[in-house]
């Protein structure tokens, strides 16, 4: 069997391990809190309530960057099918309002945001939901203006908009997914390889760059493998039973590379903006949890974030996110040393300077080779086990309390093909 390995979006997907995704929609503007299964049955008949009066996609820019993302997203569109861009398909869009005078593309002010910030852009798209074209998953409904082949062939349209004038597009995620061709769906995957072809794709039954990691903790499993059998996961049954384990596994035999997403929002369980809702913004402590369960075992991290009527992240918000930037950046202040090598033994030399982490790191560009692993100290006592595991991927970063050692030893105990490790490193917090 040949081993999976990523193409170059995946891999620079992975290696970008922490993104933002920002919400954003006409529902913010509503009279009534926000409720999901109302907002998607919900037409809105006045596009110019939509009327953010700062907004400002820089100061968004700028909390993912505090956060320490590499990469942000967008909601170009939603569940009440709001377009926000300058949309020539659908005349539900920023064209139908009087803010900015009918002219302005949050798409695009959003994608030179990050431009310049030097953050990769990314672009999420509901095709699965439409509230006021009466669309319920991926279908029109009775009340719908549309046929499905008109929906469809308006998909489209919309999707060839979004990949082409934009340019360069670091992820397209899909709400939901979007239905593939065969199964009644537009056929956007050869819109999206024409114009994007170093874009992740998220995700259809004809491809799937990456998949959902099981739940929206901001969290995978442990081990947390990059591989698995796509048939297990199609559109629709992504969220029920066993599949979900699955989901948060992957599979060590699995015939495709399909790396985890851990999604989380930012405020507990709220993705859209709602008022007087700041108790929910997640402690400190619990983000810094999602990251190591999720960056620190083979997934990238994309939190939610909640731009508010303003059109901006609310203070506390933007708060908590610098904190949580600060605190990974505190707690992985410097590499005390870092070694490579191939082989079932790497060694690593330490200088006299105490550590607390140990990251491990494959090199995925080569497969997933190793199957399971112990590192082995030389401390004053003798040789001690601090960490063991099956899958290392990307990344798996193991907190071993602060400790000194003369070497650290990587003994891979099991593997498929000769090991290709990308680092083994000892890293010290401010603690140390």
């Amino acid at each position: 069997m040949t081993m999976p390995t990523p193409t170059a979006a995946q891999l620079a997907w992975q290696r970008a391990e922490l993104g933002i995704v920002f919400h954003y929609d006409m529902c913010l503007f509503a009279s009534e809190r926000y409720h999901q299964a109302t907002n998607r049955n919900t037409p809105y008949a006045d596009a110019c309530r939509f009327a953010p009066e700062a907004l400002d996609t820089d100061q968004w820019v700028a909390t993912a960057k505090a956060a320490g993302a590499r990469f942000a997203i967008l909601t170009a569109s939603h569940e009440t099918g709001f377009r926000l861009w300058q949309s020539d398909a659908n005349p539900f869009c920023l064209k139908a309002t009087t803010w900015g005078g009918g002219k302005r593309d949050l798409v695009g002010e959003f994608v030179a945001s990050c431009r310049r910030a030097g953050i990769q852009p990314g672009v999420y798209f509901g095709a699965r939901w439409n509230g006021q074209l009466g669309v319920l998953d991926f279908r029109v409904t009775e009340r719908s203006p549309l046929t499905q082949a008109a929906y469809n062939r308006l998909i489209e349209a919309e999707v060839e908009e979004l990949c082409s004038r934009y340019g360069d597009l670091f992820e397209l995620w899909f709400d939901g997914g979007i239905l593939a061709p065969a199964d009644g769906g537009a056929d956007v995957l050869p819109i999206f390889a024409k114009h994007q072809p170093n874009c992740l794709f998220y995700h259809s039954n004809q491809r799937r760059d990456a998949r959902w990691g099981g739940t929206e903790t901001g969290t995978v499993g442990d081990p947390c493998w990059a591989t698995i059998n796509l048939k297990r996961i199609e559109t629709g049954e992504d969220r029920h039973g066993d599949v979900r384990d699955y989901l948060r596994h992957g599979d060590p035999e699995g015939t495709a590379w399909c790396p985890a997403m851990s999604d989380a929002p930012l405020r507990n369980h709220e993705w859209l903006w709602t008022p007087d809702d700041e108790a929910k913004i997640e402690p400190l402590d619990r983000l810094v949890q999602m990251y190591y369960q999720s960056v620190g075992r083979n997934s990238t991290l994309i939190l939610g974030v909640t731009p508010d009527r303003r059109g901006l992240v609310p203070d506390a918000d933007a708060a908590r996110l610098a904190e949580l930037g600060d605190e990974i950046a505190r707690r992985f202040r410097a590499t005390v040393a870092t070694t490579s090598g191939e082989g079932s033994e790497v060694d690593l030399a330490l200088p006299d300077r105490r550590f607390d982490h140990i990251v491990l790191q494959e090199d995925i560009r080569q497969g997933e080779r190793i199957r399971e692993y112990e590192v082995v100290a030389t401390t004053p006592t003798g040789e001690q086990v601090v960490a063991t595991g099956t899958c290392i991927g990307h990344k798996h970063i193991h907190p071993v309390g602060s400790m000194s050692a003369s070497t650290l030893r990587l003994r891979v105990k099991q593997s498929t093909g000769i090991p290709q490790v990308l680092a083994l490193a000892a890293v010290a917090s401010a603690d140390c």
